[in-house]
């Protein structure tokens, strides 16, 4: 039995207080589109096994990723997860952890971080990682917002509109009420960011690109760095497959000043859409203007190593007035599956993991474009390609839907320009049989 502590009368004082009559008014901003107005056609009691029963018969609608070739991507990878990754997450020191605000019994898990965050240095190419933040889209938000910090006298931030769409959406609502501009840079002919405009933008405090964008191109870094670097802003590349910089060199070698993005390709299962991990790193002199936590290395009194929240910079724990940012909390058991899975792989077994991707997506390519499809951009990607598939795209999709292919995600939608182009995503999931079984049902 649920207990409910309010009486009608505690609601109705409360209701009171905040000018509103009726608890539906609480909700009165929310669309009548996204609610739902009538009520939910449930089914009668049933018996334990009656139940069981149903359930199963609905689930048999459901066609599972493990019985059909699914080439998404667009920001959700999927990839083998080494069997040691979910046994050594499922040790009770980890999944039930709470936050470690008290170093003395936490070490595991301010050790975990730390590990982390030396990884991901690494692997980015720069001297500071913080203990992870929501996702890849608030990774982004909050490096475009620690840059206006680092820059205070300008007021804009150019974006790249080859970055992810649901980034640059989200992007969008920090920026809202802010007094800062976002500036959107085009892309060119290639697929990658056209910089050619930014001379023209005044006041500028970054320049933001991913890299592989949104088309599964990968940018010039190193260019597009200097050129914001002469222009006296800073440089942010984003990224939704981390997966990529076991063959490219990390951001930070090419002159980034801020790597941030989604972490879920680091051992972290789909599981239909999060939780995912935000990764942000920058360069030392910047970690004043750190959004979320920093765990660090010291000792104790007797001379023994252990680690602390070095930096913590919420308003909860310093005056609000000099918090650097909202963000309350890190992705902590996807930063130590992240981890972990870095640990399990090592340098030399991400670079052979990369390169399978690499090979995998440019034999797909490769037999698509020998088979009639084209490929728009000449850029050069990674695992994931924008293609337009022989014929009519909308009718394509609901062919292979029925034989449980899903050939990529239809662009229409984010970018009405490449209306019937998909972006197809290969991993190594994926088998020759079935880049060859794509080939030939597209080409039917």
């Amino acid at each position: 039995m649920r207990y409910l502590p309010h009486t009608q009368q505690d609601i109705q004082n409360m209701l009171q207080v905040i000018g509103a009559n009726s608890l539906e008014d609480l909700f009165a901003t929310i669309p009548d589109r996204s609610c739902r107005l009538g009520d939910l056609d449930l089914p009668g009691p049933m018996s334990e096994w009656d139940l069981r029963r149903h359930m199963a018969e609905l689930a048999s609608g459901t066609v599972h990723s493990d019985h059909a070739s699914v080439f998404l991507g667009a920001g959700s990878y999927e990839h083998y997860i080494p069997s040691a990754l979910r046994h050594m997450t499922n040790r009770s020191e980890f999944y039930t952890a709470y936050t470690p605000y008290q170093p003395e019994v936490s070490q595991g898990t301010l050790q975990g971080i730390f590990e982390y965050q030396t990884l991901i240095t690494r692997l980015m190419g720069l001297e500071v990682s913080n203990a992870s933040v929501y996702d890849g889209a608030s990774a982004l938000s909050e490096a475009l917002l620690m840059t206006l910090r680092i820059n205070k006298k300008r007021s804009r931030v150019a974006v790249s509109k080859a970055i992810h769409p649901h980034y640059r959406k989200i992007l969008a609502t920090y920026f809202e009420p802010l007094y800062a501009e976002i500036v959107e840079l085009p892309y060119t002919e290639d697929g990658v960011t056209d910089t050619s405009g930014l001379e023209q933008i005044e006041d500028l405090a970054a320049v933001a690109v991913q890299s592989p964008n949104f088309f599964g191109c990968i940018e010039p870094i190193a260019g597009v760095a200097e050129a914001a670097h002469d222009l006296g802003a800073l440089m942010v590349t984003c990224f939704s497959e981390p997966l990529a910089y076991g063959l490219l060199e990390g951001p930070g070698t090419h002159g980034s000043d801020v790597a941030c993005g989604e972490g879920q390709s680091l051992g972290i299962p789909q599981s239909f859409g999060g939780p995912g991990l935000g990764i942000f790193c920058t360069r030392k002199k910047y970690v004043r203007n750190l959004p979320g936590r920093l765990i660090g290395q010291t000792h104790d009194r007797d001379g023994r190593r252990g680690f602390v929240m070095t930096l913590s910079t919420r308003e909860q724990h310093i005056r609000r007035e000099k918090a650097t940012s909202n963000i309350c909390s890190n992705q902590n058991l996807c930063a130590i599956m992240a981890a972990i899975y870095m640990a399990c792989l090592g340098g030399s077994g991400m670079h052979e993991l990369a390169q399978l991707n690499l090979d995998k997506a440019g034999y797909l390519k490769q037999e698509l474009q020998a088979a009639g499809a084209s490929i728009p951009f000449s850029a050069s990607t990674f695992n994931e390609f924008v293609v337009r598939y022989p014929g009519d795209g909308a009718s394509l999709t609901d062919r292979l839907a029925a034989k449980n292919i899903v050939p990529g995600l239809p662009l229409d939608e984010y970018y009405p320009e490449l209306a019937g182009h998909h972006l197809v995503s290969v991993t190594e999931t994926k088998s020759k049989e079935d880049l060859d079984q794509l080939v030939k049902e597209v080409t039917a």
